[in-house]
Parts: C-alpha cells; sequence; structure tokens
C-alpha cells in the first residue's frame, strides 16, 4: 500500500520537496532574528550611527524599540497574533478570566449600592 501510495502521490513530490524548504528557510530566520549575538550587534550598530551623527537621538529609540519588539515577540501579540512565523501565540485576553459556560450579563445585575 505504501509504494502505491507513493507511485500516487509522486507528481507532488517537487510541492512537498519545497514546502519542506520554506520551513527550514523559515524556522533559521527565525532563530537569527532572534539569536542575542544578533540583537546585540545590531544595537551596537544604533549607536555608531548616532554617533556618527546619521540617526537622531528620537530615530534610534523607535529603531531599537523594534529590535527589542522582535527579540521578545511583543509585535506579534500587539498584531493579535500575526507575527512571525511559527509564532503561534493567541491574542491577548480582554479584560477579566471568564468561566466557560457562566454567561456575565451586567444588564441584569440589579442596581449598585
Amino acid at each position: 500500500m505504501d509504494l502505491l501510495w507513493a507511485l500516487l502521490t509522486l507528481p507532488y513530490a517537487p510541492v512537498r520537496g519545497l514546502t519542506a524548504v520554506v520551513g527550514v528557510v523559515a524556522r533559521e530566520a527565525e532563530s537569527r532574528q532572534r539569536n542575542p549575538v544578533n540583537v546585540r550587534r545590531e544595537l551596537e550598530e544604533l549607536d555608531a550611527a548616532v554617533a556618527a551623527g546619521e540617526l537622531s537621538a528620537e530615530e534610534r529609540d523607535r529603531a531599537e524599540q523594534r529590535v527589542l519588539d522582535r527579540l521578545t515577540g511583543a509585535a506579534s501579540r500587539r498584531n493579535g497574533g500575526a507575527g512571525p512565523v511559527g509564532g503561534g501565540s493567541r491574542p491577548p485576553r480582554r479584560g477579566p478570566a471568564r468561566e466557560k459556560g457562566v454567561r456575565h450579563d451586567r444588564r441584569r445585575e440589579g442596581p449598585r449600592a
């Protein structure tokens, strides 16, 4: 059965191979982005650009925040989970935690004292 399945799906082999390669490249890119050595190098380059007069302190602060957000994954949480590949983070909870199956309807509550 495995041999028959392999023969029937042989035309899709390039697609499976390409999918595997894209997955490897995406994981490698994400690991490089989050590598503390690379992040430190980027922050040092920002400081050097400020010292050379290429960036203002405000521009450096914004760029530094983007680098740190990328390191901590804060950007993906702010975008509701639409972050880097494989981020898989869920959107932040809004309001107090609620029990499943319990309906909280403030309109039905009596007047407050």
